[in-house]
């Protein structure tokens, strides 16, 4: 029977009246006078019952045929407004707010005229069309009662907010609060203006709203507290204490109450300080760095041993957010003098921000620079790339002498920020950067990269190399004799090394890699081991040979091998000799406070290896130590002082001042690799100039 009336519908279509083009019912939209028409209301009913019986979807269509159909009927009209409202129960906006539109603009006074355009106004809201639907709704809103004019009044903030007019939406918010007749309608308006306040409107719009609002409004409890969130967020001590207490002495049974009496109370204790008592955030349960947060944990813990002090650890497990917000934790509820900590990049610049908004104190022991910048609560005790350069740049120009360098680097952060800070220290001592040449990341084989820095690669370039392919040109007619002596004339070409050292700035692995590929083109880099030197000049028939010192950071560093040297020794072999590099701590080191630290480390920690971490994390706890026993701070500030004061402190990485800008400032240790492993250097700088 249902399927009866469809079919019986749709050839009512197509017999009816001339069909005229449209949108939605396929009539010229526009003003229209209509009349009741016998064949139209008979099309209407069978479509009513199709909309009734069959789904949404089948239901819209009938109604459509009828409107498009009967155009200028009051059944036309009545079918439109009957599919408009079933699309927009269906969800289809689009069509719901094209069938509204159409409606009132061709009848202002159809029966459900205010219906229609408060649907196609909402239609417009989920459209996210908040222009067409604030100008809908706005002229609407105050002709409508109870529900519908609920609904009008939370799509016209929604779309106020959405033009950003958030003034706007927030005395709308507050327009229907005071319309409200019954409790429960101001109680649905409170919750509207709360969803106002927290994504819809800005605090300058708020604060213009509450500064003449009265203490007796339903509104102000609500809009006081958010007023005091937001000075806490802004670290606004004065107006948020103002605020909390003026909240809880004229609204004391407020629901915001409780929260406001709990932040009053956390507030307060800001300044409370327990001089004993030092922070510590560490990625603890981060699955990528538990290990060194456990490295660095273990060498605090060892550091602050036998000492009164109370370490307060918190877990950031590598979340930035979660770091900044323990940092604030650590200060207003555990009332420590100090946070040690973070070690990750981000986790530290989000901890730093917090930490010198609260005026905490914070010593990071992250590599990030530009950290201490941040402001004058943030210190830093980790070696920096930056000082790594610096001390590779004053030993090799001041002692070695040198002044033209070369940098072969990957092209990763690491080996790019490295790269720069050495040459602007070459550079600003009066050196020169002859050639830099990078490679990927992942490389495994360096032969390209060594040609290109000895000027084998790009032979076009090459002026010795262009006459000696003129001459093969000119002199060599046989094809093989010509690609013979070709192949010739490359191998005869000497390397141009116009440079005295070269920088890698790159793990042990790869650096054990890349120095024999650099020996492939005749670069010497072991010219210290005389009789190997004696070999090569015998064997190329050069008295006077071209030797190359290559140069390295701390990521150099490599645990010991089978044979008891270290593996940049047992893989790079011949090849690494009388390299140097540069770290921020070597275990056997003659410095009597790093072999104190090394003893100390054995004995707790029996067949461990140590790491700069640890040395690192040890003399953090030194210098926090010293501060607290030798100056007895009771204040943040009178640490910060102190601690900023500190010179010379005697520790496993050397002796350690702060600089101005808060960098932990200490001699770092030159290493050089000879044939009985790798020893350190004692520096002895040759007069400027």
């Amino acid at each position: 029977m249902l399927r009866r009336l469809v079919a019986v519908l749709f050839l009512l279509v197509l017999a009816g009246c001339p069909k005229t083009g449209g949108t939605t019912g396929g009539s010229k939209p526009g003003p229209r006078e209509v009349k009741a028409q016998p064949a139209a209301d008979e099309a209407l009913q069978k479509a009513i019952v199709v909309a009734d019986t069959r789904t949404r979807k089948e239901g819209i269509e009938a109604l459509f045929a009828v409107r498009k159909t009967y155009p200028d009927s009051t059944a036309g009209q009545e079918a439109l407004y009957r599919a408009g409202v079933l699309a927009f129960e269906e969800g289809d906006f689009v069509t719901a707010r094209k069938a509204f539109t159409e409606l009132v603009f061709e009848n202002p006074l159809y029966p459900q005229a205010n219906q229609a355009r408060l649907k196609a106004g909402l239609a417009a809201v989920e459209l996210k069309a908040w222009r067409d639907a604030y100008q809908t709704l706005s002229p609407l809103v105050d002709s409508l009662q109870g529900a519908d004019k609920a609904l009008a009044e939370e799509g016209l903030q929604k779309a106020a907010a959405g033009t950003q007019q958030f003034g706007e939406a927030l005395k709308l918010a507050m327009k229907a609060i005071d319309a409200a007749q019954s409790d429960d309608e101001k109680k649905t308006a409170l919750a509207r203006l709360e969803d106002v306040v927290e994504t819809k409107t800005t605090f300058l719009a708020i604060t213009e709203v509450w500064h003449g609002l009265s203490a007796t409004h339903p509104a102000w409890p609500l809009l006081t507290f958010k007023m005091a969130r937001v000075y806490y967020h802004l670290r606004d001590w004065t107006n948020l204490d103002s605020t909390l207490k003026s909240l809880l002495q004229n609204a004391p049974d407020s629901t915001y109450a409780p929260e406001a009496k709990l932040l009053l109370a956390r507030v307060s204790r800001r300044a409370e300080t327990k001089p004993k008592v030092v922070g510590v955030v560490l990625p603890l349960s981060s699955k990528k760095y538990k290990a060194f947060a456990d490295t660095a944990l273990r060498s605090l813990q060892l550091g602050f041993k036998g000492s009164d002090i109370e370490l307060v650890v918190k877990d950031s497990a590598d979340d930035p957010a979660l770091a900044a917000k323990l940092v604030e934790q650590l200060a207003f509820d555990d009332g420590a003098i100090a946070v040690i900590g973070p070690l990750l990049t981000d986790d530290s610049r989000r901890a730093a921000l917090v930490a010198e908004e609260l005026q905490i104190p914070l010593i990071t022991m992250s590599r990030a620079e530009g950290l201490t910048e941040i402001g004058p609560h943030i210190f830093r005790t980790m070696v920096t790339n930056s000082q790594q350069a610096e001390a590779l740049a004053e030993y090799s120009m001041r002692t070695l002498g040198y002044k033209n360098f070369a940098v072969l680097f990957p092209n990763t952060p690491f080996g790019t920020e490295f790269s720069n800070a050495f040459w602007d220290a070459v550079e600003t001592r009066g050196g020169t950067i002859r050639g830099a040449e990078t490679y990927p990341h992942d490389a495994t084989t360096f032969t390209d990269e060594a040609k290109k820095v000895v000027g084998r690669y790009y032979l076009e370039d090459r002026a010795d190399y262009i006459e000696k392919l003129r001459d093969i040109r000119e002199n060599e007619t046989d094809a093989f004799r010509k690609r013979k002596a070709l192949e010739k004339a490359k191998a005869g070409l000497n390397p141009v090394i116009d440079f005295e050292a070269l920088l890698l700035p790159d793990s042990w692995q790869k650096v054990s890699l890349v120095a024999p590929a650099l020996a492939v083109e005749e670069m010497v880099t072991n010219a210290c081991d005389k009789r190997d030197l004696e070999r090569i000049q015998k064997t190329t028939g050069k008295d006077k040979l071209k030797t190359v010192t290559l140069l390295g950071p701390s990521t150099w560093t490599s645990p010991k091998g089978p044979s008891g040297d270290p593996q940049l020794i047992e893989r790079g072999g011949k090849y690494v000799l009388c390299s140097v590099f540069v770290d921020g701590f070597y275990e056997n080191s003659d410095r009597p406070s790093t072999k104190a630290f090394v003893n100390t480390f054995r004995e707790a920690f029996q067949g461990q290896s140590m790491t700069l971490l640890d040395a690192v994390s040890f003399d953090t706890a030194g210098v926090v130590r010293k501060v607290i026993d030798g100056s007895a701070p009771k204040t943040r500030a009178a640490f910060r002082e102190a601690l900023q004061s500190l010179k010379g402190y005697e520790g496993a990485t050397g002796a350690m001042s702060f600089t101005d800008k808060r960098e932990a400032k200490r001699e770092l240790f030159i290493l050089n690799i000879t044939t009985k492993g790798v020893r350190e250097v004692l520096v002895t700088k040759k007069p400027e100039g």
